[in-house]
Formats: C-alpha cells, structure tokens, sequence
C-alpha cells in the first residue's frame, strides 16, 4: 500500500504538468515491499526501474527491471534472505555498486523508499545535475533537511514523507472498516480506493501549498493535515 501509494502520488504530480509515468526512467532505493511494490506500480504504469538496493550497496539494470527481474527480486528478499547483489550475478544486464546508493544515476524520476536521511545536499545536487524532475517520498523522511532545500530551490516535484507515503496508513484505515462492518473487498477494489485517496491527499496539498505557477508540497501537506486536525477538533467541541 505504501509503495503504490507513492506512485500514484507521482502519477498525481506528473499530472499537474500534463505529464506521466509512462516513459521515465526511475530510480527507486530500497528492495524491501515499498521499494518493491513502489516499483511493481511504475513498471505497471509504463515507467523504467533502472535501481534497487539494501543496506551493502545498489543495482543498476541498463535495461529495466521488470515484471518478471521484479518478481526474482521479492523471492530473494522475502523467501531466501539473500543480498540484492545477487541481482548482478543473474542478470547480465544489471551492475552491483557496493557501499553506495543510486542517486548517481541519470533518471527523470526518483523514489527514495529505504531509510532516513538517504539523500543529502550533495545527493540532490548531483540528482539535479542529472535531471530528476521528480521525487516522491516513500521512506520516512528520507531527505535530510539540506536535500529538501536543494529541490525546493529548484522548484522540482517534491513530495514529502508526510503526504506520500501515507497510502500505508490508509489502507490500515480500510482494514479497520472491513473488520468493523464485517465485510471484504477483493484486492482491485482496495487498489483502487487507495488511489483515490491518494488522489485526495494530493488535491488537498495542492489546495492548501499553490500559489498559481507551483505547488510547494511540503507547505500544501503540513496545512491540510493542521486543518483537518482543527476542524475535528471543532466538530468535537473541544475548541
């Protein structure tokens, strides 16, 4: 939920410039299920994966990682244990770099899905110099404070932690509905509520982080989450 959560929120800024997924190339950290199902959903919106990685290093795969390479990867992670290196020695296509994360390679799109403080100021600036148009946050705060400066300055599409990877704790909303009204939906009816959510969650940071030629995110997030915890807090007669 959370990795697709964040592409759609991509899809969602992509959108705003009448552009799209389809066709980019994609650099995503991480081989764990964000990072994992963040790139099952930009392979299945046209997009190119080009990285993974783990803690000792990333892949590099000149020619993609698809629906099948992407399938070998959550074996290996989910059922062996192994190490994404692995990759590299299957793959004749792919590269292992040990000890380093792919900010370096050339992409239009980026999906930090790892860890905290995976992208520094030097990381943002040579993703810049690289032309990343994009970035959506699927790690909790996976941009150090000086990154965040870095894309905002050069007023890319910045999503942060706080708006897009909240598709996760969504969909833990949705289970807590299905279970209080004893009731199920099939995967495709979760899929899709989940889009729209994230859909909203955009609309709404947007709304509240516009100032008509660009949206700022980060400000858009922080305003609707305070209005909307006011307004309950109205509704509720504690203010």
């Amino acid at each position: 939920a959370t990795g697709y959560g964040a592409a759609y929120f991509m899809e969602e800024m992509l959108k705003t410039k009448g552009d799209a997924i389809e066709g980019k190339n994609v650099i995503i950290s991480g081989s764990g299920n964000v990072a994992t199902f963040a790139a099952e959903k930009i392979t299945h919106r046209g997009g190119k994966v080009l990285t993974l990685s783990d803690s000792a290093g990333f892949i590099y795969d000149k020619d993609g990682i698809d629906a099948e390479k992407l399938q070998w990867i959550m074996d290996l992670k989910n059922v062996r244990r192994g190490r994404i290196s692995e990759y590299a020695e299957k793959f004749s296509s792919a590269e292992y770099h040990a000890g380093k994360r792919p900010w370096g390679v050339n992409a239009d799109l980026a999906m930090p899905c790892a860890t905290q403080n995976e992208i520094t100021a030097e990381d943002a600036k040579t993703m810049l110099g690289n032309s990343i148009m994009a970035v959506s946050e699927g790690a909790n705060m996976p941009t150090n404070i000086d990154g965040i400066h870095q894309f905002l300055d050069a007023k890319i599409l910045f999503a942060p932690a706080k708006a897009a990877n909240a598709g996760g704790v969504a969909v833990s909303g949705l289970e807590m509905s299905q279970n209080s009204m004893r009731i199920n939906w099939s995967a495709k009816e979760v899929d899709s509520k989940l889009n729209e959510i994230m859909k909203s969650i955009h609309a709404q940071c947007v709304q509240y982080g516009s100032d008509g030629d660009k949206t700022d995110y980060i400000k858009g997030a922080n305003i609707g989450g305070f209005i909307k915890v006011a307004n309950a807090m109205i509704d509720q007669g504690i203010v």
